[in-house]
């Protein structure tokens, strides 16, 4: 099959593309912003990608157009597939009926932490012997790619003989799937284990409230069958409301204290953390084992309990899930440190909702006590610029030292400097790169952690740091050094 792919370079459409190449079809795509590094690892998998959306692109005659979600109508290559009549359909679509079709889907979903529990699972599972496939919207470190199809000659599991990996994680997005398919991209997925790990208000582009969410929400929780799993934060109101609307599969409960939402003889697994960091994890009130690992955070602590139910109902024993998370090397742009220089180590992060914002401040101080933090903040996801989040900024910077902050009012519709006012002295805005990097340069002294925040590139802010710093403070640049 040819499939020409409309947004090829998104983070969803571009681990399709690689997959459905892997899967032996033949994959072209265009986008309007082809560049390094999506170009870059498209291309090198032998996939033709053409600038823009030229309406002559229909001459390659492709089997089918698959249509990312950045695509609308106005669209000139789009128009013009419609009015020819040619077949085109969703990108999750296409994905749960030429990819999962026959998987063993484990669906990870949630408002926060999708990316880093669906590697977390993916690695259980590979360390398990189980090879599994993947699509992640993000790079896990324990494999270097986003996504693959799965190993051949994998351990079998509950129903599988070996031979390639039955198995599939998948990163389940609640945004919607299509312009023309307005459900949530996870109902396509036909998950058999399904994590439900967090629910808040987000993405106000698309849903009008929390309330809408949650019915995009219980329609994952339809589409999984009887046999299926779904595996809960039960410390969560929101998931609690999902599940009481209907619940045809198995249930089990997690959160730190086994979550407030389990029932009686409901499974419960819990954890107790030490002082170490390491944390115990429990299911029924018994220790299944200690996970011993460098991650902080109480969220990456939650991530890691689901990965491990979830894992569990595949046939990996909690107590080997436990063990094979010590090997666990996170995910690029989640807390990742990118150099150090003149004594200040420069951090790179995704958060970019406040409640991600809030638990990655407050994983950082935890490991680093009373040194600074000098948080660095880029609002840029469509939910932040419509300002829906922007009271709950200050809060959720409270814990940093110094804030700033990186946005104009043309390129937000509000003003960040105001929004950020309640913070007083120690936050300021800018709409200058060099005049950011070189306040940031400027206040920063040997032993402080930069911590930058955006779900997008930040026009290579993280380097541009690390050069200033090491102009200003005189000390040799160790790029990626701890």
């Amino acid at each position: 099959m040819h499939i020409h792919i409309l947004g090829i370079c998104g983070t969803f459409m571009g681990g399709l593309a690689v997959l459905a190449k892997q899967a032996g079809h033949r994959v072209t795509g265009c986008d309007a912003n082809v560049y390094p590094p999506m170009s870059t690892q498209l291309q090198e998998q032998g996939i033709e990608l053409i600038q823009g959306f030229d309406p002559q692109q229909i001459a390659l005659q492709p089997d089918v157009f698959v249509i990312g979600n950045v695509i609308s109508r106005g669209n000139a290559l789009m128009e013009e597939i419609l009015n020819r009549g040619l077949p085109y359909i969703s990108g999750p679509q296409w994905m749960g009926e030429h990819i999962l079709r026959d998987k063993w889907v484990l669906a990870v979903a949630g408002t926060h932490g999708k990316t880093t529990t669906s590697a977390m699972l993916a690695w259980i599972l590979e360390d398990a012997g189980y090879a599994p496939g993947f699509l992640i919207g993000g790079v896990p470190l324990n494999f270097g790619i986003s996504a693959r199809l799965g190993g051949v000659g994998a351990k079998g599991g509950k129903d599988n003989k070996g031979d390639e990996s039955s198995f599939f994680v998948i990163e389940a997005d609640e945004y919607d799937t299509a312009f023309f398919d307005k459900r949530s991209k996870f109902v396509h997925y036909r998950a058999r284990t399904a994590i439900l790990n967090n629910l808040e208000y987000d993405h106000a582009d698309i849903f009008p409230d929390l309330a809408a969410i949650e019915t995009q929400f219980h329609h994952l929780v339809r589409t999984v069958p009887g046999i299926g799993r779904l595996v809960v934060n039960g410390g969560e109101a929101a998931l609690q409301r999902v599940t009481a609307r209907g619940c045809w599969s198995e249930l089990e409960w997690f959160g730190a204290d086994g979550g407030a939402g389990h029932g009686a003889n409901r499974p419960v697994w819990a954890l107790e953390t030490q002082e170490d960091g390491s944390f115990s994890v429990l299911f029924g009130g018994i220790v299944q084992g200690v996970v011993e690992w460098d991650l902080s955070g109480e969220h990456n602590r939650l991530n890691a309990v689901a990965a491990i139910a979830a894992a569990r109902h595949v046939g990996v024993p909690a107590a080997q899930a436990i063990r094979s998370l010590a090997g666990f090397a996170n995910v690029k742009r989640r807390m990742e440190l990118r150099g150090n220089a003149g004594g200040v180590k420069v951090y790179d992060d995704f958060a970019h909702h406040p409640t991600a914002i809030t638990t990655t401040i407050a994983g950082l101080r935890k490991q680093i006590g009373a040194a600074r933090i000098l948080a660095v903040l880029e609002p840029r996801s469509n939910t932040m610029k419509l300002g829906t989040m922007k009271d709950a900024l200050p809060g959720s910077l409270a814990q940093a030292d110094l804030v700033f902050g990186y946005g104009s009012q043309d390129s937000l519709g509000w003003d960040l400097g105001a929004a950020l006012a309640p913070l007083g002295d120690k936050a300021h805005a800018y709409d200058d790169m060099a005049v950011l990097v070189g306040a940031i340069a400027a206040a920063a002294r040997p032993g402080d952690t930069v911590l930058v925040m955006s779900n997008g590139g930040f026009g290579g802010v993280h380097q541009k740091i690390l050069d200033a710093l090491a102009l200003v403070i005189p000390t040799t640049l160790l790029a990626g050094s701890p």
